[in-house]
């Protein structure tokens, strides 16, 4: 008979044992919780307190900062063996979150309680290894939000999105609405749909209702 926590070291040993040792392995089975989200659930609001970190065994999320008029813009995604290495500090110092998380397609993820953060930074070193790398990664996407916004211009970073949107979508058909991309990218509809049009009549990309073909980026 098969029990949660075999279904729990079956989906860890996909992708999490050539990463961390054995003993962390049985730990983590022994604390975690699994859970199955559904596409666009919020995972994680700006201004909740941290119980929990994530670790991506399957699916997308979409990392949103917003401002103080509540105009939003997609950061970056985290996927599988991903974790939001900003949930890390917000955990340790119990500090409200300054991030959005939103399932992009349906996600699973086993969730870590705050309390075992901070004592297997202290006893294991693979762990320590895997919050400094995604440090390190969330650091180069930030990085990367940041040159995007600052040196491209609208139409380059509208195509890098719909690029990394398939990326992470797994799918060069995308279901998504104009007024979604703009919402992501912090323009207004009107701007999207006429940028859309320039790179349909550009042959990289087909448009459909309420859905985009990108077969040709």
């Amino acid at each position: 008979m098969t029990t949660d926590k075999d279904t729990l070291r079956e989906r860890l040993n996909e992708y999490y044992t050539t990463i961390f040792e054995e003993k962390l392995i049985d730990e983590i089975i022994e604390n975690g919780i699994l859970r199955k989200i559904e596409s666009n659930e919020l995972l994680i609001d700006i201004g909740d307190k941290m119980t929990h970190i994530p670790l991506i065994l399957s699916g997308a999320v979409k990392i949103i900062r917003e401002d103080e008029k509540g105009d939003e813009i997609a950061l970056y995604f985290l996927e599988k063996g991903d974790t939001c290495a900003i949930s890390f500090i917000n955990c340790l110092h119990k500090t409200e979150s300054i991030f959005r998380g939103v399932t992009e397609r349906e996600t699973e993820s086993i969730f870590i309680p705050v309390e075992k953060i901070d004592e297997w930074l202290k006893n294991y070193e693979s762990w320590r290894h895997f919050i400094i790398d995604s440090y390190h990664m969330r650091l180069l996407e930030m990085v990367e939000s940041i040159d995007s916004l600052a040196f491209m211009k609208l139409d380059d970073r509208l195509l890098k999105y719909l690029k990394d949107k398939v990326k992470v979508m797994k799918d060069s058909v995308l279901k998504i609405t104009h007024q979604d991309i703009a919402n992501d990218l912090n323009t207004s509809r009107v701007v999207v749909s006429r940028l859309l049009k320039l790179l349909e009549n550009e042959g990289k990309i087909k448009i459909r209702r309420n859905r985009i073909i990108v077969d040709h980026i």
